[in-house]
């Protein structure tokens, strides 16, 4: 067989994949249009006969999941930017600053990617209780400061920029703010875009901390708003369809928009040793 056979059934092969990955994607948002009813019947229809947007209408109506979105917005957006700032320089700092203790204190906090998220829940709580932030987007941000696992990736990826070009700026009378934001940043550009797609899809998708922490309907997420509509629709496929497109256009829309900084990221992270 050929090497041109190979890439064919190679790329069919991918294909397929792509497509079995997909289609389950692509009958949700099929089904979101349907008019009520029809995504029960058998055989489940490909595609709706008569597509309509009421049952986006309806979410968005009278007390919807207009307000949970825009709080889950706000949420996700204002996590993704304090996760950035606090992962990035944690990370930065355990790459490449020599300080004591360094290397001690960065084991323990790998030690303590082990810990489940749950068990820190409740003292956490506690603390945002006598701080006054229950109740608060604020008190809702706090786990999202920094991640062990944010500050591990950021640094694996800084040891791989050459202390060369960081010595170098420094004798040029670079201070250590100018050298991160002029010359560290723009290298470590797939591992920022990677970063705040994860953060934003960890603060977007969260069910748990915003239903602890959050009690006032006014400031419910739309996960949490999503379960509590569930309840009262569980029969009706088609609206809990749209509401599923609505939790997944977000965070397709932020990786659409950053892919092409992460490929131009990839091209400037190649840096000759």
């Amino acid at each position: 067989m050929n090497r041109r056979a190979v890439s064919l059934l190679l790329h069919a092969a991918l294909m397929c994949i792509a497509a079995l990955t997909l289609a389950p994607l692509a009958w949700m948002v099929a089904a979101s249009l349907m008019v009520p009813g029809e995504a029960s019947t058998l055989p489940p229809p490909l595609w709706p006969a008569q597509p309509t947007l009421q049952h986006y209408r309806a979410l968005f109506s009278g007390d919807g999941i207009g307000r949970p979105f825009i709080n889950s917005l706000l949420l996700a957006l204002g996590a993704t930017a304090l996760s950035l700032l606090f992962n990035l320089s944690a990370g930065y700092a355990f790459a490449k600053l020599r300080f004591r203790g360094r290397d001690t204190l960065f084991r323990a906090l790998l030690g303590a990617l082990v810990i489940p998220a749950q068990v820190a829940m409740l003292p956490l709580f506690l603390m945002l209780k006598n701080l006054g932030l229950v109740n608060t987007l604020a008190g809702a941000l706090v786990p999202w400061l920094a991640s062990v696992f944010g500050i591990f990736l950021v640094r694996q990826y800084a040891l791989g920029i050459p202390d060369e070009l960081i010595e170098a700026a420094r004798l040029d009378g670079a201070g250590e703010w100018r050298i991160f934001r002029s010359v560290v940043l723009p290298l470590l550009a797939p591992v920022v875009v990677t970063l705040a797609l994860l953060s934003f899809l960890g603060a977007w998708n969260d069910f748990m901390w915003p239903l602890i922490v959050l009690t006032d309907r006014e400031l419910q997420t739309l996960p949490v708003a999503l379960a509590g509509l569930s309840r009262e629709h569980v029969q009706d496929t088609e609206l809990m369809m749209a509401g599923a497109v609505l939790t997944v256009l977000p965070v397709l829309g932020l990786f659409l928009a950053l892919q092409r900084f992460y490929l131009q990221g990839l091209l400037m992270g190649g840096v000759k040793q």
